[in-house]
């Protein structure tokens, strides 16, 4: 997904959680609701988290330095990494102690009408946030991939974190709805406790494998097979070129590719016509992958053929 399209789901997803994310609060205090309490700290994380992608955005799109030369993309990747560890910890964690503490002690129920409307109300909100998530997703993920396939090779982790935290959101919405009904309905408020317990399951399992898929960014992947191998058939298809080696690629954020190439050049050549033969295969590489921002070619023929033809000269 491109940057703006990244954004506009985030943006969707902080104004959904921050719009009912009080009232769950209000919710949670005038009936007492333990999951209640657990989606309101659910939607405060998650609207905190939407604040630092949008902040691993801002400083992955610093331009390369000094310091940096291959640029600040990985700043994306571990910002989305300190936003598993809060859905994990703060998120997961409050709200499975929450659970244990309502079922440990369970209070008497309450009127749950409250609860309800604040149900209904954050379903249409984190709905919409939700659809935003999964609509961009779609747009950014491969046709010929499925979902998890699309997950798995995607470069950009807002596009799947977002859809993560949302989907979680959903069903932590149904946990507590059914938490809160089947707890009046058997006069059980315990079953409110098992609710938040659950969502906090939930929540745990969503950071383990956003924290799974931000691990591989992190310690560096390639570029998805079929760019290799179409830089591959441009690098043969070159009429200087007599052989090439399998691409070596990695990512240093989603729009951010270095490539190492070892090409053979024919020994006939001079050193004059493998520069210019680089260049041209540099062009064509960029033209083709413009995400391919840095290149590093490993001619052989320079000190094979061109040395050898040198060699007469030398008195």
């Amino acid at each position: 997904m491109a940057a703006s399209g990244s954004k506009i789901a985030i943006y969707g997803a902080i104004a959904g959680n921050a719009a009912i994310s009080v009232t769950k609060f209000i919710a949670a205090a005038l009936t007492g609701s333990s999951a209640m309490l657990s989606e309101g700290i659910h939607s405060v994380v998650d609207t905190g988290n939407g604040a630092l992608l949008l902040l691993g955005i801002r400083l992955s799109q610093r331009p390369a330095d000094d310091e940096h030369p291959f640029g600040y993309g990985l700043d994306l990747y571990f910002w989305t990494l300190i936003v598993a560890v809060l859905i994990f910890g703060i998120g997961g964690g409050v709200s499975f102690y929450e659970g244990i503490q309502h079922v440990m002690h369970p209070g008497e129920l309450q009127d749950p009408t409250a609860n309800y409307i604040v149900l209904g109300l954050a379903i249409v909100f984190e709905g919409a946030a939700w659809w935003l998530a999964l609509k961009g997703f779609l747009q950014a993920k491969n046709q010929d991939h499925g979902v998890w396939q699309a997950i798995r090779h995607s470069k950009d982790p807002t596009t799947f974190a977002v859809l993560f935290e949302d989907s979680a959101a959903m069903l932590g919405l149904v946990v507590a709805f059914l938490g809160i009904y089947f707890g009046h309905l058997f006069e059980m408020p315990v079953l409110d406790g098992v609710a938040s317990i659950v969502i906090g399951l939930i929540l745990m399992g969503v950071a383990l494998l956003l924290i799974r898929e931000t691990r591989g960014l992190l310690i560096g992947e390639s570029a998805d097979p079929a760019t290799e191998a179409n830089v591959r058939e441009i690098a043969t298809a070159d009429p200087a070129v007599q052989r090439v080696r399998k691409p070596l690629t990695l990512h240093f954020g989603p729009e951010t590719i270095l490539l190492a190439l070892d090409v053979h050049f024919h020994d006939e050549l001079s050193a004059d016509d493998v520069e210019i033969a680089i260049d041209r295969l540099e062009a064509t590489i960029r033209a083709q992958h413009p995400q391919i921002k840095h290149i590093f070619l490993e001619a052989d023929s320079i000190s094979a053929g061109a040395e050898r033809r040198r060699k007469p000269e030398t008195p």
